[in-house]
């Protein structure tokens, strides 16, 4: 049944279903107005509870049988979760099946935990459920961050955002992340300041074969919106650099696999020696179970 929390009508069981945890959890008062719709997750925009001391908080909610073009390209070299998790998701029983639609929203809070941690510009990852999680909402009540690609920047505050960026991107490598899917359409932009989002496709350049290709179009994506302000910076170069300084050999660079996701196209913790960790969910199991149960 459809339902309301807070002002905004919340039209199906399972975008209830995902956010009721955070409701009972105390994270969430009131569901104000979607942020952004994709092919794998919606955002929301929430007014936090009086309890947690910000004023919004963003909810992601990813779809069920969300589309992600070859996604084997993105989990080489990930371990996810426990030895019958991995030999389900490789059966694809109806367990695998929604285990492996759950590792999406599970690696991307891992790793914005990771980053968040490292300094990285990136949101502030709070809590999750199996399908959902909640983190720092980049922007005001009355308006998001404007994603670059619709930004008017300057050419005078153009070269401090670009080294900034490119620092942030050398941050994630040498943290064995690659965002994987960069590109204006992922960097929000408020005044003298760039945040990154949407990491559920980071790999790990250790334990991934087409890491080298896939930061460097990340890189490439980043230096073409650039170059219409007057910086000219090699992609490929700045990518090679990167991964000599923190990966020795081994650089490939050039393109990835052509049907893997290409977004342009479609309009200080210490390292870890394990390769992206697809945890067990990071909530209570109890959570877990209630956020899962079904509304009659």
């Amino acid at each position: 049944m459809n339902g309301r929390r807070g002002g905004l009508l919340l039209g199906t069981d399972e975008l209830e279903q995902a956010l009721e945890p955070f409701f009972d959890g105390g994270w969430i008062a009131e569901v104000l107005h979607e942020v952004k719709s994709g092919k794998e997750a919606t955002v929301f925009c929430c007014r936090a509870d009086p309890a947690r001391g910000r004023e919004l908080i963003a909810a992601k909610v990813y779809r069920a049988r969300r589309l992600f073009r070859n996604d084997t390209v993105y989990q080489e070299g990930r371990i996810n979760g426990n030895a019958r998790t991995r030999r389900a998701i490789a059966g694809k029983s109806s367990y695998g099946r929604g285990a492996h639609d759950d590792l999406w929203a599970a690696t991307e809070f891992e790793t914005l935990r990771r980053l968040h941690a490292a300094g990285a510009d990136v949101p502030e990852p709070l809590t999750g459920t199996g399908d959902a999680f909640l983190m720092e909402f980049i922007g005001d009540a009355d308006e998001p961050a404007t994603p670059l690609y619709a930004a008017r920047l300057t050419p005078q505050e153009a070269p401090a955002l670009f080294a900034r960026l490119i620092a942030d991107v050398e941050l994630w490598l040498r943290h064995d992340i690659v965002h994987a899917d960069l590109s204006p359409f992922n960097i929000l932009y408020r005044p003298g300041r760039l945040t990154v989002i949407d990491f559920p496709q980071a790999v790990d350049p250790r334990f991934n074969g087409q890491a080298s290709a896939l930061l460097a179009r990340d890189l490439g994506h980043v230096c073409n919106y650039f170059r219409r302000l007057g910086i000219n910076a090699d992609a490929d170069d700045l990518a090679a650099g990167m991964w000599a300084r923190h990966l020795g050999t081994g650089f490939i660079g050039g393109r990835p696999p052509p049907d893997v996701d290409d977004e342009e196209d479609d309009d200080d913790e210490e390292k870890s020696d394990a390769p992206i960790l697809v945890p067990t969910w990071l909530v209570p199991p109890a959570v877990r179970k209630r956020g899962r149960r079904r509304r009659r």
